[in-house]
């Protein structure tokens, strides 16, 4: 037999086995899973203002000088509109409060549970329908990476 079908042989038979010793996922019984990572990095201008601009910061809403309760959340506004910024219908939290998203007023909002932290009004946005999952995950993902304005 020549080496190079001896190495092919040897390789084919270490790669070959019957599953012993794996569970039903291919994972070796016994290892301890690993806890799912911190979530993606986000950003203000890549993650979350597209979110904001086509959702909230629409005419009559949150854009402008004259935004509803004076939160601007239109490109150039929403950072000083928001982050550290008390909330007008809960003061006792910020809107957005850097590196917390669940003391964070505007997550409460996007959630529908603003009123277990004594808030009030409606799930927004008002105009369009609630926030997908993986907008409302974006939305948090930047307030837990500190809701810096980049």
């Amino acid at each position: 037999m020549s080496a190079r079908i001896l190495l092919l042989a040897v390789f084919g038979l270490a790669c070959a086995g019957d599953g012993t010793g794996l569970d039903e996922n291919g994972i070796p019984v016994g290892t301890v899973p690993q806890p799912p990572g911190p979530p993606p990095m986000a950003t203000l201008s890549a993650d979350v203002q597209p979110i904001l601009s086509v959702n909230c910061a629409v005419s009559g809403c949150h854009a402008g000088p004259n935004a509803v309760l004076g939160q601007d959340l239109s490109v150039g506004g929403t950072f000083g509109s928001v982050v550290d910024v008390p909330s007008v219908e809960a003061p006792a939290l910020r809107r957005v409060r850097p590196f917390l998203p669940d003391s964070s007023y505007l997550v409460h909002k996007i959630q529908g549970t603003q009123a277990t932290v004594g808030g009030s009004g409606e799930r927004m946005p008002l105009i369009g329908g609630v926030l997908t999952e993986q907008e409302i995950a974006s939305i948090r993902a930047w307030i837990t990476a500190g809701a810096l304005d980049n």
